[in-house]
């Protein structure tokens, strides 16, 4: 039987052009440096803004280490990508994020997929964890930011 893919549903009190820029442009303010190839403390996440452009890290050394590529890029309204920071390419998954309009701010949905065939859905639904409450204090601005966070399936 395969598993459906790791969904996350959360609200950010932000519109959603801030939402999206937070996530493509100032991924380096939140993104943990435990959790990128090189953990170096200076290093910088760049999104290349365009389909089939570079996901990477760059450290103040100038040594660049691929994460990914941009399959879709729908600003402020859609992102996707294949993703395979620290994996071979071949072994990418995809993630789609959406961010639409909601009362309180930015509806913000996160669809990981083809984790599977990797085996490891606890693993990815702890990093997602990690990784939302980092997030949503960046687009907020306060350390202590919270958002729930619904996982669900499809």
């Amino acid at each position: 039987m395969t598993e459906p893919p790791l969904e996350l549903a959360f609200t950010v009190a932000c519109p959603p052009e801030h939402a999206f820029s937070v996530w493509v442009e100032r991924t380096s303010l939140w993104w943990p440096k435990s959790h990128s190839v090189s953990a170096d403390p200076g290093l910088t996440v760049t999104f290349e803004p365009r389909a089939g452009g570079r996901i990477f890290e760059r450290t103040p050394a100038g040594e660049e280490h691929d994460w990914g590529e941009v399959l879709e890029w729908d600003p402020p309204r859609r992102l996707a990508y294949r993703w395979h920071l620290r994996l071979d390419r071949e072994d990418a998954t995809r993630v789609e994020i959406s961010f639409a309009p909601a009362a309180e701010g930015t509806a913000v949905t996160i669809v990981h997929s083809d984790w599977q065939r990797l085996g490891q859905r606890e693993r990815n639904e702890r990093g997602w964890g990690g990784l939302v409450r980092h997030y949503v204090a960046a687009c907020t601005g306060g350390p202590h930011a919270a958002a729930e966070v619904r996982p669900g399936g499809r």
